[in-house]
């Protein structure tokens, strides 16, 4: 027996040194792109500006938690080193939901399910198809969250083992305590990590919650029971509390910094008006009440049929569930939304092989999954391009210019721009970019005029136009770059003269 379970490790320990491996060689040509995200280079002016003193949401604004805008902040905004950080999350998030997965399968089909839904999960994270390739937060959640996952689902087990020991016709027994303070507490903190990254990780905090209630109820009359049904939520109380610490402690941070309020709003209350754009329907927000209902209908089955569904399927359709309202909460086709779907999507795979009860309805689940995701998501499609053209320039076969082009054909002449604003400003010389080309101030290594680094968050409101406004008055930029034709710029143009058009571009100098 100690011989197999030793090649067991060793095939365990080889096939992850092999999968790591690969998935660095697939995620290496990230780290040698140009600075050309949109979404990053929001990111890296914003760390650069708290480098240089500008506290968060109140002088430098964007609409996320903080926490990834410090990490940008430690690491100066070099995307060499942050995708270096996304990528080495990456690895560890591979490692993590093996783990997870051998949990949830056992030793079905000989063992094999967790190496081949394991392998699935990696390759898709790996590749630029559903955006792997990019430093955003969806990236750096899936680590924290799939360890959250891992330390709920050992805790049942626990709990699962310490009930074979009752006397299973007690009828007394209407609640089956899983408590391990320690774990849940440190289950609570790893999701309010992720939740700092994005608050969209509140629904994997969730489908923790609920999937851990439901395994905890023994006989439905507990519903009926004010008493036992406050008892049971009482048991998940430390999990609750490690994923409020940390929002607390950070809600303390701005408060002592005069910034609660920026911060309240930049965070929660904005993403209001984001999430109701894409989900009118007959009234305000009446598509997230339809998927809401559908959710909850879901939820329902569940927990009415949880007897005849084994753990680890409760467990992975409870996630799936509420990682796909996740997915499509904002109804808008963001592909890198995707990423918080995928490790329940590739446990939902390997659900097909592993349930053979409930194999045809998984198998169904699968397909009509499938084709949700394929008609509402538009996916990366020059992943083999992608590729040929690192390999292309890397051997010399492309220039950089054509290199970078293939990433956006903006991308060259944003490093025109900021080559110009280097070359021809000092360090005390302000600059203003009217666009959605934030990186340029990275590049040039200088801050905007005011709070906000893109054309579409100064257009937000009338207030944010009315700031954007008086801060280009206050600062009196030395140049005023218009990047972005579509949208006319707002305001006058007294004092300034055109200097130099790069391509699309325009270049507005101060004259007096």
């Amino acid at each position: 027996m100690k011989i197999l379970e030793k090649l067991e490790k060793s095939i365990e320990f080889y096939y992850l040194l092999i999968t790591s491996f690969i998935f660095f060689l697939l995620r290496l040509p990230s780290l040698f792109e140009p600075y050309w995200y949109g979404d990053e280079g929001i990111y890296q002016t914003i760390g650069i500006a708290m480098r240089a003193g500008r506290l968060l949401y109140r002088d430098i604004w964007d609409n996320k938690p903080p926490l990834l805008y410090f990490l940008y902040s430690i690491f100066n905004s070099d995307q060499f080193m942050l995708r270096l950080v996304s990528l080495i999350f990456g690895l560890l998030s591979v490692v993590a939901f093996f783990y997870l997965s051998k949990k949830l399968f056992n030793d079905t089909l000989g063992g094999k399910i967790p190496f081949f839904v394991t392998s699935l999960y990696a390759f898709l994270f790996s590749i630029p198809l559903i955006e792997g390739n990019i430093a955003n937060s969806e990236n750096f959640m899936l680590l924290p969250i799939i360890l959250s996952g891992f330390i709920v689902y050992k805790i049942t087990q626990t709990c699962h083992s310490r009930e074979s020991r009752l006397n299973r016709d007690d009828s007394r027994i209407r609640f089956r305590p899983c408590q391990n303070d320690i774990l849940l507490i440190t289950s609570g903190i790893l999701l309010s990590i992720a939740f700092l990254f994005k608050i969209v990780a509140i629904f994997d905090t969730a489908a923790f919650f609920i999937f851990l209630f439901i395994i905890g109820i023994k006989d439905l009359a507990i519903l009926k029971d004010r008493k036992q049904l406050i008892l049971s939520v009482l048991n998940l109380l430390p999990l609750a509390a490690g994923f409020i610490i940390p929002i607390f402690l950070t809600f303390v941070f701005f408060f002592l910094n005069g910034a609660l309020k920026d911060f309240l709003s930049a965070s929660f209350s904005q993403n209001v008006g984001y999430v109701g754009y894409g989900n009118q329907f007959l009234f305000p927000q009446g598509l997230l009440v339809l998927k809401l209902t559908i959710l909850s209908l879901f939820l329902l089955f569940l927990l009415i049929k949880r007897k005849a569904i084994s753990q680890s399927t409760l467990f992975i359709l409870i996630w799936l569930a509420f990682s796909i309202f996740n997915a499509f909460f904002s109804q808008r086709p963001y592909i890198h939304y995707l990423l918080v779907l995928l490790p329940s999507f590739c446990l939902l795979f390997g659900l097909v092989f592993f349930d053979k009860r409930y194999q045809k309805l998984t198998f169904v689940i699968s397909i009509i999954f499938c084709v949700i995701i394929f008609t509402s998501f538009k996916f990366y499609g020059k992943t083999v391009l992608y590729y040929q053209n690192f390999v292309s320039f890397v051997l010399g076969q492309k220039s950089v210019s054509s290199y970078q082009a293939f990433f956006d054909r903006q991308t060259p002449t944003d490093y025109q721009l900021a080559q110009f604003i280097k070359n021809h400003t000092t360090q005390k010389d302000n600059v203003f970019i009217w666009g959605n080309n934030a990186q340029v101030y990275k590049m040039a290594n200088k801050l905007p005029a005011g709070k906000f680094t893109v054309a579409y968050h100064m257009t937000y409101s009338k207030k944010t136009l009315e700031e954007t406004r008086d801060d280009i008055n206050k600062q009196k930029p030395k140049y005023i770059i218009i990047t972005s034709p579509r949208n006319p710029f707002p305001y006058h143009l007294l004092g300034y003269k055109v200097k130099l058009n790069i391509k699309n571009a325009i270049i507005y100098e101060k004259v007096f």
